[in-house]
Order: C-alpha cells, then structure tokens, then sequence
C-alpha cells in the first residue's frame, strides 16, 4: 500500500563517484549552499533555506561535480513493490536508480518499470530527449524520487563499451563522451567524413584515432610523433611543433579544434578566444586542466563565451571539459 507522497523543499546534488569531497568544495566555493546536507551515500540533499537561490530562478546554479540533480524532490513511503513502482510511474515514464544500500529492493523496484537502457553503449550514440528521473531508496520502504533532474542520462552517467586493443590511450573516452554530450546539448550530428579536424597535443593519438573511427581527416600536432599506425594513416597530418604557438590563420580554417593539452587555464583561455576571434574554426571542444585548486572566476569565463558549455565528464578527472558550437548542421527531422 502506498502510503504518503511528500514534496521536499529543497534538492539533491549526486556527486561522481569518488568525487564527492570535489562536489561539496565546489557548492562551498561557488556559494550555492550553506551549511551541512543530508547524506544518503553520494547525495546530499540540501533544504530550501540552505540554497543561495531559489531553484526555479535563473541564478541557480547546477554544479559542474553533480552529475545530476533533483530539482522537484519527492519522499516516497511505501509497503509494497508494486505500490512503489506505480508511485514513480504516476509521475512519468523514465527513471534510472542511485542505489548506495537495499541493492535487491531496488532492482525488484526497476523490473517493474519501464524499461531504459543503462547498459554500455556502443559509440557512437545518440541520446534520448525524454525527461530521466532519479531516485533512491533511503530505507526498505523510503525513497527520495524526482521527475525533474538535470541529466537525461541514467542516473547522470555516460558509460561506454572500451576498446582494450586499439586505441593507443585511454585519452579516447574522454572525446567520445565530449561528443555525445556536444551533440545532444546543441543538437547537432556527429562530425564525419566531411569534418577537418584539429587536434593540438594530440600526442599518442587517442583523440585523434576517435576521430578518425567517424571518418573525420585529421590535423593533430604535438613535440612528439602519435603512434604508428595513426602516423602511417593518410588521413592524419602531422606536424612536430607546439600546437598554441600556430596562428589559426596559417593552418584553418577547420570545423573542430580539440585540445587535450596539459596548460595552465589562463593560457587555454587566451588561445581558445584567439581562434574563436580568427574565424577558423566553428566548433571546439577543450579539456580545462586544473592546477592545484580551481579558479571558478576563470571557469564561468570560459561558460559565458557565447554558444558554449562547461560540463564534467564521466571520464574526466580532476578537469572539466569546455565545449564551444557554431555552425554545425543540424540532425533531420
């Protein structure tokens, strides 16, 4: 039976895994809550009265190290499974669990539901627009749920089937995760074999082999050679040289530039408004390295650069990920 359904004042922040003390750093230092959550595993859930801004006004703030949030919470108790499972899809149809206890109950809870995909996926893919709802169960016959969240990824993760032999890094995760997320927030397709790309630092070449799996051509520059096989393929150039100190207008014009480079972020910023300000380029895609604590005055600079994102990607690690769209043509109907 069910016996309550409760709206909560606040919401809820789910922190990557592993990264909840960079979560809770970044709502301290970028003022979006005072005072303590209430935890429940990777989720802290902060009352109304902590937020610096109301949820429903545009300066609330969704936190780069949330993966997702709850925006319209909800207390759930229940006696019953199926009561349960009737009460999130009275809500809507789509929801994906963070589980950090009563792992059996909840996936009773799931088979109930409709079914969502929230297996590996094949890159690349492109992702579903309807709403994706989170919950969790704090006790057997507790849960906090929320149709609104900011996230239409399960549970606000991308997680992707790897390719143990071929890539010649890990590096490659990060751009296939980058574009998945570019093309859904802007709308857009998948670079191809009409794309000229440029990789700076591109050395082993993980990004550049990613790119090259879309049929892009590629233009990737580092003080060090990519591997072999990236060396010996006829659609990548290479040039030995350092990548920031080329001027846009002797190597563009291109349709992506993409840097994985290892820089402080004040030069990244310098050299990613340099070529937005040449013209070479309609679509970028950057990894922020940070050094040592994060500037969040720079990190807002690079978000307010017009028709740009600041997100953190599942494979990211202590960095964030800035993503800049021109013009890109945009998927059929």
């Amino acid at each position: 039976m069910l016996i309550s359904v409760e709206p909560l004042d606040g919401v809820a922040f789910l922190a990557y895994p592993e990264a909840i003390q960079f979560l809770l750093s970044e709502l301290k230092d970028r003022n979006i809550c005072t005072g303590k959550p209430q935890m429940y595993g990777d989720l802290c859930y902060f009352s109304r009265n902590q937020l610096t801004a109301s949820p429903e006004s545009p300066e609330f703030i969704i936190p780069y190290w949330a993966r997702t949030t709850m925006l319209e919470p909800k207390l759930i108790k229940f006696e019953s499974i199926g009561d349960a499972a009737r009460a999130l899809k009275d809500m809507q149809r789509n929801w994906a669990g963070y589980q950090y206890q009563q792992f059996r109950r909840a996936q009773l809870i799931q088979e109930k539901l409709p079914y969502i995909n929230t297996k590996l996926k094949q890159w690349p893919f492109k992702v579903p627009q309807s709403p994706m709802g989170l919950y969790t169960l704090t006790d057997a016959n507790t849960m906090i749920a929320s149709s609104a969240t900011s996230s239409p990824f399960p549970a606000g993760a991308v997680t992707l089937i790897e390719d143990h032999e071929n890539p010649p890094s890990r590096a490659y995760l990060k751009v296939q995760e980058a574009l998945v997320r570019f093309c859904s927030a802007f709308g857009v397709d998948f670079p191809g074999p009409e794309s000229r790309c440029f990789d700076a630092g591109a050395c082993p070449g993980g990004w550049t082999w990613a790119l090259r799996q879309l049929g892009c051509t590629v233009f990737a520059v580092d003080r060090a050679p990519l591997c072999d096989e990236l060396m010996a393929d006829p659609a990548v150039t290479f040039l030995k040289h350092d990548a920031f100190t080329l001027p846009p207008e002797e190597i563009g014009p291109f349709d992506f530039v993409f840097s994985d480079v290892i820089c402080y972020p004040e030069r990244l910023y310098e050299w990613v408004n340099l070529w937005l300000e040449s013209g070479k380029t309609r679509n970028m895609i950057c990894t922020i390295k940070m050094q040592g604590g994060i500037n969040w005055p720079l990190v807002e600079k690079f978000a307010a650069i017009p028709d740009s994102k600041v997100v953190h990607l599942c494979y990211n690690k202590h960095e964030l990920t800035w993503m800049h769209c021109g013009e890109l043509s945009h998927e059929s109907d």
